[in-house]
């Protein structure tokens, strides 16, 4: 992934003047987001307590993606504005963005993280099937790409893509590629007992998975509501079942203990991160799969099944996070 050129899309600003020419989002403690206006000038940021502010220009953004991991030197060049605000959204799609994946860990999105992000969910939804990009692609399924392109990064990140077009990237680090393709291990010495580092919890931030999961779940129940169903109880059923998993979501235990007052060990802690984190990436693919439902002219039986694949995974994964260690287990006693 290369974006074309540095710049920051968004940053977190402080009460005063808001820069010139942007636009400035108050987001509340529980994130609720609210867009300032200005009349005449620029707007002012003033937070209350427990608010904090963010700002972005609107673009245009050019940036380079590589569809294919296996083939570096193709890329799209993709030019893309930020929306303005939708009246019929209660929360835009990129405020909710905005919110839910940057603001909890920086205080900035620069365009080369946010490329990166594009180009994850890009290859996502490429490996899911709700995109193709077949070789000797045709002028018919290059516009279904399009469109399907468009309506992924809006659906996903709430940006408009005003021009997408193949080009043969010329700064490929092919070096790079190839040491990454075939990692070189160390050879011990002899006699030598290799030590394995453990994993810092740390390292998987559980607090960001679950996160994503309590702002975008309601968001994504949402936005299947307005989609056509080819059986209502069906969709009902699933509509339902993405409640429940929001619900536990806001009532998942605390990473580090299994009971009040009784730590949990770092290995469960670790088998209980990465769970958020596959739920998160089941997340991802719901997201894909909603953008692709949007593009379809009419109900699509095989979508509905997709999707309840997708449900499934959130719902185990969420079961595997809230699960009790099997060594706390007691059997119950008579």
């Amino acid at each position: 992934m290369n974006a074309t050129a540095p710049a920051t899309i968004a940053r977190r600003c402080a009460d005063g003047p808001a820069p010139p020419d942007a636009t400035v989002i108050v987001f509340g403690a529980t994130g609720q987001a609210r867009r300032l206006v200005s009349f005449g000038g620029a707007a002012r940021v003033a937070c209350a307590k427990g608010e904090t502010a963010w700002c972005f220009r609107a673009g245009p953004y050019a940036m380079d993606l590589v569809p294919f991991a296996a083939a570096p030197e193709v890329g799209l060049r993709i030019d893309f504005v930020i929306d303005a605000a939708d009246p019929r959204l209660a929360r835009q799609r990129f405020d909710l963005f905005l919110y839910a994946e940057v603001a909890g860990s920086a205080d900035s999105l620069s365009l080369h993280d946010f490329a990166a992000m594009a180009e994850r969910a890009l290859r996502g939804a490429l490996e899911q099937g709700t995109l193709a990009l077949p070789p000797c692609t045709l002028l018919d399924e290059w516009n279904a790409f399009r469109g399907g392109l468009n309506e992924l990064l809006y659906m996903r990140f709430g940006v408009t893509v005003d021009d997408c077009v193949p080009v043969d990237l010329e700064d490929v680090d092919y070096a790079g590629v190839l040491r990454e393709r075939i990692p070189v291990l160390p050879v011990p010495e002899p006699d030598a007992v290799p030590e394995v580092p453990a994993l810092p919890v740390q390292n998987i931030d559980d607090a960001a998975a679950l996160r994503r999961l309590f702002l975008e779940l309601p968001e994504a129940s949402a936005t299947l509501r307005l989609l056509p169903a080819p059986a209502f109880a069906a969709r009902q059923a699933l509509l339902q079942r993405l409640s429940l998993a929001a619900l536990d979501v806001n009532t998942m235990p605390a990473l580090a203990l299994s009971a009040p007052g009784r730590p949990l060990a770092l290995p469960d802690q670790r088998r209980r991160a990465a769970a958020s984190a596959a739920a998160v990436h089941a997340m991802d693919e719901l997201w894909a799969l909603l953008a692709q439902m949007k593009q379809s002219t009419r109900p699509d039986r095989a979508s509905d099944d997709e999707l309840e694949r997708i449900v499934a995974n959130v719902e185990f994964h969420l079961a595997a996070r809230r699960a009790v260690p099997s060594d706390e287990r007691r059997e119950p006693t008579l």
